[in-house]
């Protein structure tokens, strides 16, 4: 390849480069969002600070973990409550399993759900300001799953803004 030719092939790159961020309807599409609330999965959650970790006994078995974005771990640090708008906290879950190396531990296994809170005062002023999504392998769960999400957190975690995650400093 001469180097006017490579020179006219970045060029191509380039400006293809403006097409897509320009018309962002180019772009790939956004996950899959949860039914009623619209929530997906958070970009990099995986990196996001570590809230708590808990442990949930039969019949679940679970392994869990919750992490929060910056303004959620900043609003726990604080003690603030209600959660503001954008606070995020993700639940990770696994199977216990034993630990192959070490017989009194337990250990991660297969994992089980992802779930997000996200709040908006506004958007979900119907359901306490939070939108809920529960997600297997990357895909939201059915509906009728998700109809259980308010109900549930109102029920048992109305003083604490339908949160049940306290902060393990």
């Amino acid at each position: 390849m001469n180097t006017l030719h490579a020179l006219a092939s970045i060029g191509v790159i380039l400006v293809a480069g403006a097409f897509v961020a320009a018309h962002p309807e180019t772009r790939k599409p956004s996950p899959a969002a949860s039914p009623i609330y619209g929530v997906t999965l958070p970009e990099g959650y995986r990196q996001w600070e570590l809230i708590a970790p808990a442990l949930e006994a039969a019949p679940l078995n679970e392994i869990r973990a919750v992490v929060g974005n910056r303004i959620a771990a900043e609003a726990y640090r604080r003690g603030a409550q209600p959660f503001p708008d954008g606070t995020v906290l993700v639940k990770l879950a696994w199977k216990q399993q034993p630990s192959a190396a070490f017989a009194t531990a337990t250990v991660p296994g297969a994992p089980t759900t992802v779930q997000v809170m996200v709040k908006d005062a506004k958007k979900y002023a119907a359901t306490g300001g939070w939108g809920y999504g529960r997600f297997v392998d990357g895909k939201p769960v059915d509906e009728a799953q998700h109809r259980t999400c308010f109900a549930c957190h109102e029920a048992r975690a109305k003083e604490h803004d339908d949160v049940f995650t306290h902060y393990a400093p």
